[in-house]
């Protein structure tokens, strides 16, 4: 195990500590359980904070249910806005979405893509306003995030980068976000600036490998996801469409109960769209959707058509 990433690691969390504590986003992943357990070493104070997605795999609900029990008793809340919470003594919060991924597909007038992933932000990324956010966010796991994600990455681009001059931190700009790339004192002192007003991420294992990762969890005896000993490398929503299309089709053939309910959701949506008058092209059922959405694309529609049709309802 590379015990100097440990160490970093740890002193990173500490670093950014805020006084009410970190939000620990938690997926369930062997990302999210290293930041898990790496709060627990470094003596933290942390809430450890789930969105259900509604198109989780069983498997990884179940684990989820597990890791959480370890923080307490499960109470039920609802709160004056109907949001339902599921928390687990007074450090673990399952958090369950007002509309289901069958209710975005309706609404959206399409499935999520690779280029619309209206369900990562609905879904995934809601929650922790105001808050200093802790994520698993590693450079190994795609080029996109080495390109677009450091240690530290503050949205609300304008009003963090006069902070950063007025601090004389050292940060770099990126589209739209400011990252630091060093916790120095000026860093840490415009983290404490705008995590209660702009989206703040610490990413403390951003430098990890998957191998680091792997050490570390079998290091601590930490079983992880029962998903990855079937063969999977990561773990994601069921029907997910950053995998490949066999990854994709894969899904459906072990969970097919989930298949029937996207083709619900798709015949939904086309009902919908009749009832607003909305001329569908291309698509006469909810199998047709299901083929393309899976890359069997039986009248050469591009997401261009997709997105016209979005703007004409």
């Amino acid at each position: 195990m590379n015990t100097e990433k440990e160490r970093i690691a740890i002193e990173r969390l500490k670093a950014f500590e805020p006084d009410e504590g970190y939000y620990l986003c938690y997926s369930g992943g062997k990302d999210s359980d290293t930041i898990r357990i790496l709060a627990d070493i470094a003596g933290i104070k942390y809430e450890c904070h789930n969105n259900h997605t509604t198109v989780d795999a069983p498997e990884t609900v179940y684990y989820i249910r597990q890791v959480m029990s370890k923080y307490g008793e499960r109470v039920r809340e609802v709160d004056e806005d109907g949001a339902i919470t599921y928390r687990y003594g007074t450090q673990g919060f399952v958090h369950i979405p007002k509309k289901s991924m069958w209710d975005l597909i309706a609404e959206k007038n399409m499935p999520p893509t690779r280029l619309v992933r209206y369900c990562c932000s609905e879904l995934k990324e809601k929650g922790g306003k105001g808050r200093l956010k802790v994520t698993g966010v590693r450079w190994a796991e795609s080029n996109k995030r080495k390109n677009n994600r450091s240690l530290v990455d503050i949205d609300k681009k304008k009003r963090t980068l006069k902070a950063a001059e007025e601090l004389g931190a050292e940060y770099e700009e990126k589209k739209h976000s400011v990252s630091l790339n060093l916790d120095n004192n000026e860093n840490r002192r415009l983290v404490e600036h705008c995590y209660r007003t702009d989206n703040t991420l610490v990413n403390p294992i951003i430098d990890w490998t998957d191998e680091d990762v792997w050490d570390f969890l079998h290091h601590y005896g930490c079983e992880s996801n029962p998903m990855y000993k079937c063969g999977k490398k990561r773990i994601g929503c069921i029907g997910c469409p950053m995998q490949s299309s066999n990854g994709m089709k894969a899904d459906f053939a072990k969970y097919p109960k989930y298949r029937d309910a996207y083709l619900r959701a798709f015949a939904k949506m086309l009902e919908n769209n009749d009832r607003k008058g909305i001329n569908h092209n291309y698509f006469t059922s909810p199998e047709r959707v299901m083929r393309w959405w899976l890359g069997e694309n039986p009248d050469q529609v591009t997401i261009d058509d997709w997105l016209q049709e979005r703007e004409e309802i």
